[in-house]
């Protein structure tokens, strides 16, 4: 019995891959990276000394209340910034999936490559002059970001759903309408849930950081508190900032599990 042939080698990802290789080997050799000043003995030195100026963090009553506050504000904007962003998300993912045609396809994903390509910094920079200082800003510029990325994700999803259930309810009579929130729309709602949740997380980063633009939250405070050389409260916020991200990885774990049993 004749084995069949081999099928034929394709060369497209080994070139990637060796392009990949260069590409490394070049950033290494291009930048200037002095390994041997950051591990070296006075770097050491240094940061030693910079991180014993943390401890103790600050545990008066009066600054603890004042950070549970800061954090409730950075949990809301990033709460209500991901709710946006979902919501914007998937009415913009339904042209950008082509459900209107090529051309309302492309001028949408023009728009979504927009909205992601510039960084949250950057949003909330833009809106704080708008909109002045204060969480509200940093509430917007988190929408606007991740209502790109959130739409690009959804609008792939959508476009690698299996089309043939909505093809059998458009057969039987349905409308497009129905066919897609009965057929398409289920089928990749854990996988939307998911990404959003994902996105979530990060934003509780972000709006730890956009704080430090003058965005409200934690970020906010550490700034502050760094900017005065007051470490042990800086320690203190820092602190809420890894719980914070904490019991919200924890949570949204839950929730995957839950949603995509």
């Amino acid at each position: 019995m004749t084995m069949p042939s081999p099928p034929p080698r394709r060369w497209s990802g080994l070139l990637f891959a060796l392009a990949l290789v260069a590409l490394v080997g070049a950033s290494f050799a291009s930048l200037p990276l002095h390994l041997s000043a950051l591990f070296s003995l006075d770097a050491a030195a240094s940061v030693a000394e910079f991180l014993a100026g943390f401890a103790p963090p600050e545990l008066g009553t009066a600054f603890l209340a004042k950070t549970a506050l800061a954090t409730a504000e950075t949990l809301s904007m990033s709460a209500l910034g991901t709710l946006l962003a979902v919501l914007a998300g998937l009415l913009l993912a339904i042209p950008a999936a082509g459900r209107f045609g090529p051309v309302a396809r492309g001028a949408v994903r023009a728009l979504l490559n927009v909205l992601r390509s510039i960084p949250e910094l950057v949003w909330a920079s833009v809106l704080l002059i708008a909109a002045g200082l204060g969480p509200f800003p940093g509430t917007l510029a988190l929408a606007a970001h991740t209502a790109g990325v959130l739409g690009r994700l959804f609008a792939d999803a959508l476009e690698n759903a299996p089309a043939l259930p909505e093809q059998s309810l458009r057969t039987n009579g349905a409308s497009p309408l129905a066919a897609f929130f009965y057929a398409t729309l289920p089928q990749t709602l854990p996988q939307m849930l998911s990404y959003a949740l994902y996105r979530w997380e990060n934003n509780i980063r972000a709006a730890a950081v956009l704080g430090v633009v003058g965005a409200g939250g934690l970020g906010q405070m550490l700034k502050y508190h760094l900017s005065l050389f007051q470490m042990p409260k800086a320690a203190t916020v820092i602190l809420a900032m890894l719980l914070l991200v904490a019991l919200v990885d924890a949570a949204s774990f839950g929730l995957r599990r839950l949603l995509t049993r």
